[in-house]
């Protein structure tokens, strides 16, 4: 598989309600679809040895979706998480070189699944690839805010350098690439300070038909494009 020197990558992963309609099946299968979907893409990622991915799995407004739509979701997180921590205990699995990192207001989760989360945290942390940030519970506007009130709080003068060690992201690289799948033209609340230079990719299949080979093909075409970074 060809190599990329893209240090960070972005995903929305959007379209799983639509995909689950056409499929004529629940919204929470579509999800658990998906969630296959982004364990693929994981390996991907770390099979181009990409240093950095960061994934949009849950914003901050969608806790405002029907009580059965978030239940399902959180039930689907918690059994995942359970997966995750079973598979650490093997030694020779593959995803023992992936570092999982989640970033958003997680205090808004159960004492189970933070648990859980912190878990995955710290059976992850001595791998030494690619690390897979998950934003759960994120919403960009909500990690300026609190960036801001941290720096009130210390009450000193802060550098663009000294202001992205206070996001939740602080150690992300900005994204090079972000990617939206779903057809949807826009970010989202999705890491608006982090983003201000990647490269955007808005495709039309919905995120459980995403393959690896439109990741290979994305991947491609960014290398071909020109960055001026404002120069």
């Amino acid at each position: 598989m060809q190599k990329t020197n893209i240090q960070c990558l972005g995903f929305i992963m959007d379209g799983n309600r639509r995909w689950a309609k056409a499929q004529n099946i629940t919204t929470v299968e579509g999800h658990r679809k998906g969630a296959e979907v982004f364990k693929k893409i994981i390996h991907q990622v770390s099979d181009l040895s990409i240093p950095h991915a960061i994934f949009y799995s849950f914003s901050s407004e969608n806790w405002n979706r029907s009580e059965e739509e978030v239940s399902g979701l959180l039930n689907l997180f918690s059994e995942k998480l359970a997966e995750i921590i079973s598979e650490s205990n093997n030694d020779e699995n593959e995803e023992k070189k992936v570092r999982l990192r989640f970033v958003g207001d997680l205090d808004k989760f159960s004492s189970e699944i933070k648990e859980k989360i912190a878990q995955v945290e710290n059976y992850t942390k001595q791998a030494t690839g690619t690390t897979i940030w998950v934003a759960l519970s994120y919403g960009g506007r909500a990690e300026l805010v609190s960036a801001v009130n941290e720096a009130i709080e210390k009450g000193e003068r802060v550098s663009e350098e000294v202001f992205a060690k206070m996001l939740w992201t602080s150690g992300m690289p900005d994204p090079d690439l972000i990617i939206r799948t779903g057809g949807q033209q826009r970010l989202s609340n999705f890491l608006p300070w982090q983003s201000t230079y990647s490269e955007l990719k808005f495709i039309d299949c919905y995120w459980p038909d995403f393959t690896s080979e439109h990741l290979q093909e994305l991947v491609e075409e960014f290398s071909e494009r020109q960055r001026n970074f404002g120069k």
